[in-house]
């Protein structure tokens, strides 16, 4: 049989598609329980729309809010900080940085950070006073911990330190991906380790860290609700400071889970939009790997010709 006739044989083939029956299945069982979802978010008086609606922009949410907002960006500035200081440390040769860092490490991430946020609220039952005492000069200040340690600020260290045992190791991990070479070839160059750091390692890293970053910030955003255990008026604290007199609490806890998700979804367009950027590179790669791909194929095709 020739080549013509093989293929005209199989140009008469009938292509009978595959039936993906449990894939039908789970698409209906999905559409079937989203519609109950809907009839009792729509039917159920308990959740008592007209009530969210009232305090979806209550002045007391709305300063919930921006506590909640204001806590989680400056807690995670702080703890990229922290912790590409401990990841730094934690590659050092020296066995000394490594070994402190990786205590850093095994302590803030092992203990709950509720455990944490609680000790230092309570840092005033070890620390009466905080002074700074220099030889020869004697004590320059001297304040009591109650004054300093306050609710708002025990909760951004405790967070804070609790974050950055996470942010180091998705630092370090990052640092690691670059291939060593570039480092070597950069030190032949005569770069110090510190422009190396810097002009490097760090750009290549950072479409490592920022995916895992990312999702760390929007992790964080919901772990702040843990401040309203040392009465931080965050939104949480806030809804619950109304349901408490009007004893409302389905109502403001829908309108703080749609706050939360909405700032998550925001949080989780930019996060995209960060990684396109710092994944062109990649992308521009692989446009390319396909311009070849089909000249290749279009060569092919012509070579007979």
């Amino acid at each position: 049989m020739s080549k013509v006739e093989t293929r005209a044989h199989a140009e008469d083939l009938v292509v009978v598609p595959l039936r993906h029956y449990g894939l039908w299945i789970g698409t209906a069982a999905a559409l079937a329980i989203l519609a109950l979802i809907v009839k009792a978010l729509a039917t159920n008086p308990a959740f008592d729309w007209p009530t969210v609606g009232k305090y979806l922009f209550h002045a007391s949410i709305m300063r919930g809010l921006a506590q909640t907002l204001l806590l989680t960006v400056t807690i995670m500035v702080l703890a990229i900080i922290i912790g590409t200081v401990v990841a730094i440390m934690r590659l050092s040769p020296s066995r000394i940085l490594n070994a402190f860092a990786s205590a850093y490490i095994w302590f803030f991430r092992g203990a709950p950070a509720l455990i944490q946020l609680i000790f230092w609220f309570n840092l005033s039952l070890i620390v009466r006073e905080i002074s700074l005492t220099l030889p020869f000069i004697g004590t320059i200040f001297t304040v009591k911990t109650n004054d300093v340690m306050t609710p708002f600020v025990a909760a951004v260290v405790a967070l804070s330190l609790h974050e950055a045992g996470y942010m180091a190791e998705i630092v370090r991990a990052g640092i690691k991906s670059v291939p060593g070479g570039q480092t070597e070839a950069a030190g032949s160059l005569g770069m110090n380790h510190r422009l190396i750091l810097r002009r490097i390692t760090l750009p290549q890293a950072m479409r490592f860290i920022v995916p895992p970053t990312g999702n760390e910030t929007i992790n964080l955003l919901k772990t702040t609700s843990l401040v309203t255990m040392i009465a931080v008026n965050d939104l949480l604290y806030a809804a619950q400071s109304i349901y408490a007199r009007t004893f409302e609490t389905i109502p403001l806890l829908i309108v703080v889970a749609f706050w939360y998700l909405f700032v998550v979804t925001i949080l989780s367009i930019c996060q995209h939009y960060i990684e396109q950027y710092y994944g062109r590179s990649d992308q521009q790669a692989g446009a390319a790997r396909g311009i070849l791909h089909r000249a290749f194929k279009i060569g092919r095709v012509a070579q007979p010709a």
